[in-house]
């Protein structure tokens, strides 16, 4: 550096004040002009329906084949297959995380029917801590799932089921429900693919607006940039239908219908669910929903709670926490439950003093059975939480 380089740098230094270090470090908020955003095009993958870089929701009922339709998705995008519209599509690799269904005896089976290609779809198996694997837990394991799915190029598609699990709080909270869903959402605009959460609707919803149907908080509704749901008609001999409720930069109406049928598995000599796609719709989403069966002709809300919380329990004790995470996932609101808890005399238990309230189904009632029991194990809880 010259003598002249060194004396322009001293006249053009800023002269030190003290505090400037204690500023530096302080937060900063970054503030930048209209200018430096460019208008840029919505980037489909399906168009108006699965948006490059965004979060999506497939929302329905219990059986209306949400998890078979999000495989049969995930094999044309892997295969190069038409879309359910007609359209064609790019082809790409399906990541999947899945905390309901095995992969090897229900998804691969009805991904395979679909004719998808089994080499780019991919699997989220398990994490590691330490060495040792445990369960993936999308609530804590988002970013280091974005580090291993970069070794994916062709990444075009993720698919979380369900997309409750993400959320670490309580998901029917708004403030809750966001910062849960942020690390999804920053996976999508991070790798640039499509996110696809899998989740339900609420019991006895029918005739709500289709937005305010999905199970959880409004967030659920609020934070993805596309939401579709599906609808089992009244009459069983109607197709069912995929619907489009809310498309950002696009349609929040029309639909395809479906069915679901059971197709061989190439190679194998069994069959496996698949959906068979039929006709295109027109109309508005509540239009289109209209065909659902009304609440008053189907099973109570606490009649279904009754069925879902002796089935869960039917093993053995459970956690209340984790009693209400598995409603919340399948779409039970928790006053149902509660109520259902005291019609089928579900007891709460106090294993010891730091020990989690369980949830527990009551001890047949017979006079060895009433003996052997001990009545300090029935400890009664003092709130709702327990």
């Amino acid at each position: 550096m010259s003598e002249e380089d060194i004396r322009r740098d001293i006249a053009n230094a800023v002269p030190y004040r003290p505090g400037d270090a204690a500023r530096a470090a302080e937060p900063e908020v970054e503030i930048l002009p209209g200018s430096a955003f460019p208008p840029e095009e919505m980037r489909w993958l399906w168009r108006h329906w699965l948006a490059l870089g965004k979060l999506h929701l497939l929302a329905g009922a219990a059986g209306t084949g949400k998890t078979t339709i999000a495989l049969s998705i995930a094999a044309a995008l892997t295969s190069g297959q038409r879309w359910p519209d007609g359209s064609e599509q790019p082809g790409g690799d399906v990541l999947m995380w899945s905390g309901e269904d095995a992969i090897g005896d229900t998804l691969m089976p009805r991904f395979l029917a679909s004719g998808g290609d089994p080499d780019r779809i991919h699997f989220v198996y398990a994490a590691r801590d330490n060495g040792r694997s445990r369960p993936f837990d999308p609530a804590s394991d988002m970013p280091r799932l974005m580090r291993a799915a970069e070794r994916l190029p062709g990444l075009k598609l993720l698919i979380l089921d369900p997309v409750v699990s993400a959320v670490t709080g309580d998901s029917h909270k708004n403030a809750e429900t966001r910062r849960g869903l942020q690390p999804v959402v920053d996976f999508a605009h991070t790798l640039d693919c499509a996110v696809l959460g899998i989740t339900h609707l609420a019991k006895n919803s029918s005739g709500r607006d289709p937005l305010d149907r999905v199970a959880g908080s409004l967030a659920f509704g609020a934070v993805p940039r596309g939401v579709m749901a599906t609808v089992k008609p009244a009459d069983p001999n109607e197709p069912r239908r995929l619907l489009r409720t809310k498309t950002t930069n696009g349609p929040d109406s029309g639909g395809i219908e479906y069915t679901l049928i059971q197709a061989p598995v190439p190679g194998r000599a069994f069959t496996a669910q698949r959906v068979d796609w039929g006709q295109p719709l027109d109309g508005t989403a509540r239009e289109l929903m209209a065909v659902e069966e009304p609440n008053n002709h189907g099973p109570s809300a606490v009649g279904e709670a009754e069925t879902f919380l002796r089935e869960t329990l039917k093993d053995g004790p459970m956690a209340t926490k984790d009693v209400r995470a598995a409603a919340q996932a399948n779409g039970y609101g928790w006053r149902s439950m509660e109520m259902a808890k005291k019609k089928l005399g579900v007891v709460a238990i106090k294993p010891g003093f730091q020990k989690p309230w369980l949830w527990e189904l009551p001890a047949p009632k017979t006079a060895d059975d009433a003996k052997d029991r001990n009545p300090t194990d029935l400890l009664r809880p003092l709130d709702s939480d327990r």
